[in-house]
């Protein structure tokens, strides 16, 4: 018998339709992985699931037993914990108090002891170490999401339900999650894995229930099928992996910052001391989990914050510290991590986002008046080059899906060909298919004389893309000597916080006298692109 049965559901919310008759079922001891870009309606049948969204239609059934979830508190009555993408916990409680939140039969006050108790058997069977007394504010992201875990199992979960549940950890992290995930698979628990990440989802599940564009494409054996005829499902075209990046020599300094100070939350140092350069012809990419700085990073770097010390220069020239526009004119692009926030303006249409930062420009603005045809044509080329479904053009570009959004972006930012471009989180919300254009279209602005900072959760994009590649912690900057030999365990390690000295320095940009000579910034190694120009690359694949 199916341990969790959902039948035709539907959920619409005002001109859409998020869920379209989608049916799901999972057995005990099984992992269902649930697959499907941003938008596909992944996380919205979940929370129907878990009672946070009533359905409009179709019937769930719980051990073959129909059943009524009204809420989350129902959800967990019948069995069922989810543990969201973004975690519910206080981060002022400890961790015993956040447990104990979710326990009607344990004392809120002073609830480290029992909760101990009830933790020793769990930490023995799944390996959910946690230290009870610990305030949540102190655990890692992966500690953290042992403790919302722990609070689903000791809540009597035995369906749980991952949404994206590796967004904010290292690669340690997701390792050490995956192997929770097959102890309490061989426990008999049903689980359902959410994700976008084809590798993470070969490696996990039994089945994978493939979304697409709110309707169920298709549930396939994981073991008989390949990561390309998941992308094609997911998509709906075939799918080409292959980036053909080719070895270049850089050649001068395009961006350098040095000893950049920015302050955060509350007055808090964001940026500590910083320095980095980006070279024509290069790509410097940022590893590094969410909230250590890189968003700070960006924004100073365009002019969105004023830095707290530090200098920024652009082709030898000082930048003027927080000026947008003389960012813009020295030739900075930027694709924003909050495109909603900073690079589009949702009311207006297509075609005046287009010139949000060029309007000023004789290209677009005569005798005072913005030339309406001239700003039609720039939008209409975006939509057309960067395949963007809009409505229409005169619609407002909020009516845009978030993938359309990211595409109209990247398009208008790489439209005059920038000297640098600073790409943050660049395939976020799109597509396989289209975010194998957009990193085409990085490696392109590389091979035309371009730098580019690439700042990117997605350490598979990182490695496949970048020249150089630095991790980026609390605020600082670790730097991989050698990206083509370092492993995806290396890098977790600098991510997580432990340090590896042997990379702490920048190695020299390829092709310049300190890597020739092996002295001055780096470490003498140089870059492997350097290392790479004699030999033919090897096309990179990316998840």
């Amino acid at each position: 018998m199916e341990h969790l049965e959902m039948i035709q559901i539907r959920k619409e919310f005002p001109g859409i339709v998020a869920n379209d008759g989608i049916n799901l079922a999972v057995r005990g001891g099984e992992v269902l992985g649930l697959l499907g870009e941003n938008g596909a309606g992944k996380s919205t049948l979940m929370n129907v699931l878990f009672g946070l969204y009533p359905p409009d239609g179709g019937e769930i059934r719980v051990n073959g037993a129909r059943v009524r979830i009204a809420s989350p508190r129902e959800a967990m009555r019948l069995g069922i914990g989810m543990v969201h993408q973004h975690f519910m916990l206080i981060p002022t409680h400890t961790v015993a108090e956040n447990l104990a939140l979710a326990l009607p039969d344990v004392p809120f006050l002073r609830p480290t002891a029992p909760v101990r108790d009830r933790l020793a058997g769990f930490a023995e069977r799944y390996g959910l170490r946690v230290d009870p007394a610990a305030y949540v504010w102190e655990l890692s992201a992966g500690q953290q999401q042992r403790v919302e875990i722990l609070k689903a199992l000791l809540g009597g979960a035995d369906l749980l339900v991952l949404d994206e549940p590796t967004s904010v950890l290292t690669p340690q992290e997701a390792d050490e999650l995956f192997a929770i995930l097959a102890r309490m698979r061989q426990e008999g628990h049903a689980i359902i894995f959410i994700t976008h990440k084809l590798d993470e989802i070969m490696r996990t599940t039994d089945r994978i229930q493939v979304l697409r564009q709110g309707r169920d494409v298709g549930t396939l054996t994981t073991a008989a099928t390949t990561k390309e005829e998941l992308a094609a499902c997911m998509v709906g075209r075939a799918v080409s992996f292959d980036l053909d990046k080719k070895p270049l020599f850089p050649g001068e300094p395009i961006l350098e910052v040095e000893h950049l100070t920015v302050l955060g939350t509350m007055d808090r140092p964001a940026v500590r001391d910083l320095s980095l350069t980006v070279h024509i012809r290069e790509i410097v990419g940022i590893a590094g989990v969410s909230g250590n700085g890189q968003k700070e990073l960006v924004e100073t770097i365009a002019g969105l914050r004023p830095p707290a010390g530090g200098t920024i220069r652009m082709a030898g020239r000082p930048l003027p510290p927080g000026d947008p526009r003389a960012a813009a004119m020295a030739g900075i692009a930027h694709i924003p991590e909050e495109r909603l926030r900073f690079g589009v303006v949702g009311n207006l249409d297509l075609a005046e986002n287009a010139v949000l930062k060029d309007y000023h420009t004789p290209a677009n603005c005569r005798w005072g008046m913005l030339r309406a045809g001239a700003r039609a044509d720039k939008a209409k080329a975006i939509v057309r080059d960067f395949q963007v479904v809009p409505p229409r053009l005169d619609a407002p570009i909020r009516s845009l899906s978030g993938g359309n959004v990211q595409k109209f972006l990247v398009g208008r930012e790489l439209w005059q060909d920038p000297p640098l471009v600073l790409a943050s989180h660049p395939t976020y919300g799109v597509d396989i298919g289209a975010a194998q254009m957009i990193r085409k279209r990085l490696l392109w602005r590389r091979s035309a004389g371009g730098g580019v900072l690439l700042v990117s959760e997605d350490l598979d994009e990182v490695l496949a893309l970048a020249d150089r590649v630095a991790v980026i912690y609390e605020g600082t900057l670790r730097w991989i000597d050698n990206p083509r030999t370092a492993t995806r365990a290396q890098i977790g390690l600098l991510m997580g916080d432990a340090r590896d000295r042997t990379g702490a320095e920048a190695p020299a940009a390829p092709g310049t006298p300190e890597a020739a000579a092996g002295n001055g910034t780096g470490t003498g190694t140089g870059s492997p692109v350097a290392a790479a120009a004699d030999r033919p690359p090897t096309p990179p694949e990316i998840l």
